[in-house]
């Protein structure tokens, strides 16, 4: 292959010079000591000045132009070392003029076909490099490298072959190999001989260079794959002490890391940061507020509110209450103490925390209301009581109660609507535990265990008593327990419950305003019916009464009261009971497709 070297025949390995008498001298003569090398396997030293000769790829030197100067030197003796390294070259002094010159064996090869015989072994071709100008003293040649013999073993290796030129020299511009270590430079001037200059060698094998001892079936060592020590005094230097030391280091450092990133995780996550993080706040305030604001109406009405718990033989409940007087008379619903019944308990605890016990002093199912009162306890502060009849749809109210025993609880809302006629009870079934309210509607959320408790205006004043709920249900909820508040609250006029509070207390019983009519509660026509005859199978109407005074009939139907008109039986009872025994009332009535209008003075009767 054409690699850009000249073209001709090519000087094979095993064309070996010979010497011929009958050839001409000139400047191609061969010197016998070069001669006697070849012969030998040895290689010739280029002299200094001389071209390099090109190397091709499979070892073959490509012919030299003929040294036109040679180095005289004196002849080298033959090494007595074993056979299996070669000695080191030696530059053949010129040839004396008139000599015969080395003649080659046979005419080259123009198909470069080796000869037929047995050549020999094959000789390795010595390592390709690149051609470079010898230095004029010579090239530096790094130390013998600290490899193997071709079988594994350390020891010298063999000599490689140098590519020669025409006279027995090495091909002028040959490097060795590149040291696997810097070369130090040699100082200028003249130098002793070395084993390594293109001299005679006078040394044995252990001289030979590394270039000249490849071995290319051996395995050399490599500085940076072998895990054997390195070259040099410094690898040669053990390196466990120094290696176990790093990794004790190693150890310690992240065990000290370790430590404070422990640390410093646990500060963050406790303190939320490494520095402390301060939100600014207002500073405290006295805690007054407007008298009419919700607050300042739970602050002045709070102190005179009560939670009672009531047990009896067969069931018990929580309701609230509110002071009356200082004599510790304390008002509230019938259906929360009725639980108790004659023998049971009622506790009364106050806002403050302190609790006592309580006795009836007084009930009323009819109007759901109920006097207790408690002994024992001084500075009771009673709640100021308004007037139902100055309150204003859309006033703004305050509900105050234990629902579900939350005591001191707070709502608050506006008045809906008035007069709103309720009827609550009936579990008993014969009517007796049955109420009647013409009531203040509200949408302050009101919940079991409000009852009984007050009702306030914005002036911190009583103007009704909670007392029942409209629930979006039946008024059951799931669990066979009372709904809670949808916004329909309704309670018990103050008017209404002071007077029968005063009775209460004054004589135990409560008295219910009457007309002396017996009512046809299944009559579905607008307005209230006078029946045909009593329950006992009396009159109707009864004799001597104030409607039988007025000249009330069986059968009229009362249409209004007062000027309002009446639906229903049950909404004239809740009329008649919003006033009190001796009122005056102006009703309406039809009797035979006529409108009659009358004026009758009210009875009493007891209530129970």
């Amino acid at each position: 292959m054409d690699n850009g070297k000249p073209s001709g025949p090519k000087t094979k390995w095993w064309s070996r010079p010979s010497t011929d008498a009958d050839g001409p001298a000139g400047q191609d003569d061969a010197s016998p000591v070069a001669d006697a090398y070849a012969a030998e396997g040895g290689a010739a030293v280029p002299a200094a000045g001389q071209p390099p000769v090109p190397m091709t790829s499979d070892g073959d030197f490509t012919p030299a132009p003929p040294a036109t100067d040679f180095i005289p030197a004196p002849p080298a003796p033959r090494p007595t070392a074993p056979a299996a390294a070669a000695p080191a070259p030696a530059e053949a002094p010129d040839a004396p003029v008139g000599e015969p010159r080395a003649q080659p064996l046979h005419a080259p090869d123009e198909y470069s076909t080796p000869p037929y015989g047995g050549p020999g072994p094959w000789a390795p071709a010595p390592p390709v490099q690149r051609p470079v100008q010898t230095p004029a003293h010579g090239t530096t040649v790094p130390p013998p490298y600290a490899g193997t013999n071709g079988h594994g073993l350390p020891g010298p290796l063999p000599a490689a072959p140098a590519p020669a030129q025409a006279g027995g020299r090495p091909a002028e511009g040959y490097a060795p190999p590149s040291p696997p270590h810097p070369v130090p430079q040699q100082p200028a001037g003249p130098q002793p001989p070395s084993p390594h200059s293109p001299v005679p060698s006078q040394q044995g094998p252990q001289q030979v260079s590394q270039w000249l001892r490849y071995d290319p079936w051996g395995a050399p060592q490599q500085p940076l794959s072998h895990p054997g020590p390195g070259q040099g005094a410094a690898d040669d230097r053990p390196r466990k002490g120094r290696r176990g030391t790093v990794l004790v280091g190693a150890a310690l450092l992240a065990l000290v890391a370790g430590g404070i990133g422990g640390g410093i995780g646990s500060y963050v996550e406790r303190n939320g940061g490494l520095t402390t993080v301060e939100l600014p706040q207002s500073g405290r305030d006295d805690g007054g507020r407007a008298p009419d604001s919700v607050a300042g109406i739970a602050s002045s009405a709070l102190p005179s509110v009560v939670t009672l718990h009531v047990s009896g033989s067969a069931e018990s409940g929580t309701g609230t209450g509110f002071v009356l007087d200082g004599k510790g008379h304390i008002l509230t619903n019938n259906h929360v103490v009725a639980p108790a019944g004659s023998t049971g308990d009622i506790t009364v605890t106050f806002s403050g925390g302190e609790s006592a016990p309580a006795e009836i002093v007084g009930k009323d199912s009819g109007y759901d209301l109920a006097v207790v009162k408690v002994t024992g306890v001084s500075g009771l502060k009673p709640l100021p009581l308004g007037n139902s009849d100055n309150v204003q749809v859309g006033d703004p109210v305050v509900a105050i109660g234990a629902p579900f025993d939350l005591s001191n609880t707070v709502t608050s809302g506006i008045i809906s609507a008035k007069q709103r006629p309720i009827t609550a009870g009936g579990e008993k079934g014969d009517g007796t535990d049955v109420s009647y309210v013409d009531a203040l509607q509200t949408d302050a959320p009101i919940n079991p265990g409000n009852s009984g408790g007050p009702l306030v205006d914005a002036e911190a004043r009583v103007i009704g008593i909670n007392s029942a709920i409209r629930a979006a249900d039946s008024g059951s909820a799931l669990d066979g327990g009372q709904s809670g508040s949808i916004g329909l609250g309704f309670a018990i006029p103050i008017n209404q419950g002071k007077r029968v509070a005063e009775e209460l207390i004054n004589t135990g019983k409560a008295t219910h305003p009457v007309i002396g009519v017996t009512l046809d509660m299944e009559f579905t026509g607008d307005g209230a019916k006078v029946g045909g005859k009593a329950a006992g199978g009396g009159a109707a109407v009864t004799e001597g009464g104030p409607a039988d005074d007025a000249g009330i009939r069986a059968g009229d139907v009362i249409t209004e009261v007062e000027g309002r008109r009446v639906h229903s039986g049950e909404e004239l009872i809740v009329k008649i009971r919003a006033h009190r025994p001796g009122d005056r009332l102006a009703l309406v009535l039809t009797r035979g497709g006529k409108d009659l209008s009358m004026t009758l003075t009210l009875g009493s009767a007891d209530g129970t």
